[in-house]
């Protein structure tokens, strides 16, 4: 890797930590920071897999000394970030699987590894094994939602492997086709469900009326939003080989 390659790394590095220590508090509750997600995934995907568990490390630590966060600022983070960039590498380059390794490693490992934590270093009562894995599960799918259509989408108009190749890593060709443009549109609907829900536990703060409905509503407008893009696109591309 050139000199040149190597700075444009660290500055790609520093500008993602800081972008994530300013964003980290949107939808955040103790023990779901969607965001952090949405940054652990972007860095895997361009960076991989121990940059990304780098850049997760300075984040947290900076959250935790700056903005009094406990340690679930690294165990909710740092696990999600390593595993994302190797499922993504493992996959040769399916963004799918970089969100699956931040669901993994954040939801599953970290949520296991921060139970011991909390209750033992940080004096946290009335914990249990799983009790972290409900909500590192949510932040995931809120996070990793986001960074896949966006990463999705820059990947359609060929700027992911330009970014890739200026930043120095490995690249890899996916082609765009329908039915992943129709699943990056349902990959909204975990999104909506969920940010709706956190609205609704923390802001609203009411279970009356239609309110509870409004989740699942967004959510299935997401669905069927994702699924008449499918039909109108399939439908053209057949017409066009007809003709």
């Amino acid at each position: 890797m050139t000199k040149n390659k190597k700075l444009i790394r660290l500055i790609f590095i520093a500008m993602m930590i800081a972008i994530g220590v300013v964003i980290s508090p949107i939808l955040r509750v103790e023990g779901m920071c969607p965001m952090a997600h949405l940054i652990n995934v972007t860095c895997a995907v361009f960076l991989g897999p121990f940059p990304a568990f780098l850049c997760a490390a300075l984040i947290g630590i900076i959250r935790m000394i700056f903005m009094g966060i406990p340690p679930l600022a690294l165990t909710g983070a740092v696990f999600g970030a390593f595993f994302s960039g190797l499922f993504y590498r493992l996959s040769k380059g399916k963004l799918l699987f970089a969100v699956i390794g931040e669901i993994f490693g954040t939801g599953i490992i970290g949520a296991l590894i921060s139970y011991p934590v909390m209750a033992f270093i940080w004096g946290r009562d009335g914990l249990t094994w799983f009790f972290y894995v409900p909500s590192f599960i949510a932040g995931t799918l809120i996070g990793g939602s986001i960074a896949f259509i966006l990463l999705k989408q820059l990947n359609k108009a060929g700027q992911l492997a330009r970014i890739q190749k200026l930043l120095g890593s490995e690249v890899y060709h996916s082609d765009n086709d329908i039915l992943k443009d129709a699943l990056a549109i349902g990959f909204g609907a975990p999104i909506a469900y969920l940010a709706v829900l956190v609205a609704e536990n923390n802001i609203i703060k009411s279970s009356q009326g239609f309110i509870p409905y409004i989740k699942v509503i967004a959510a299935l407008m997401f669905i069927a939003g994702a699924i008449i893009y499918y039909m109108v696109k399939k439908a053209g591309t057949n017409r066009n080989k007809e003709n």
